[in-house]
């Protein structure tokens, strides 16, 4: 019974997740620059997963819709308490800045919390996934590659092999 439960949770808390992302152009095209407030973003983006402290008393909320998701988000509130900026950060521009000995802890703040993360501890190596979709409409991932450090050694791009896309059936 309780191994039931377990995957009832599990499925109702995906459900959700992807119902939320699915809402994202919605909640998006309700907020203005300038216009919305702090609580109108919290109210249709809810708790951000971070808050990153910017220079001048702005803080910028990160919303994450990894693992599912293939976008992550980035709203800027300024020290009025009025939104600036509304990003989806997973884009090949972002990705192109994430150079070799870039820290981990800059690349979190770029691209937000990536879908998976892999050590390997014979390569003394950890890779860092996003899923992300190359427009028009390809399942990608983004893959950074850091050393024991914590620094980029390298970062790779390929098909996203857990989309519904590549997955069998009939």
């Amino acid at each position: 019974m309780s191994l039931i439960y377990r995957a009832a949770t599990l499925a109702a808390a995906a459900f959700c997740l992807l119902a939320a992302t699915g809402c994202d152009p919605q909640r998006i095209s309700e907020l203005q620059p300038g216009v919305s407030t702090e609580a109108d973003v919290r109210d249709r983006f809810g708790t951000p997963e971070n808050v990153w402290d910017e220079p001048g008393g702005a803080r910028t909320f990160e919303y994450n819709r990894q693992p599912a998701g293939q976008v992550n988000y980035m709203i800027t509130i300024g020290a009025d308490g009025r939104m600036t900026a509304l990003q989806q950060v997973l884009t090949p521009e972002n990705f192109a800045r994430v150079v070799p000995g870039t820290g981990m802890d800059a690349v979190r703040r770029m691209l937000g919390k990536p879908a998976k993360v892999t050590p390997y501890e014979l390569k003394n190596e950890t890779h860092a996934d996003w899923r992300y979709l190359q427009p028009p409409n390809q399942a990608q991932v983004f893959t950074v590659v850091y050393g024991p450090d914590q620094r980029v050694l390298r970062t790779q791009t390929g098909p996203d092999l857990d989309a519904p896309e590549y997955k069998g059936g009939k």
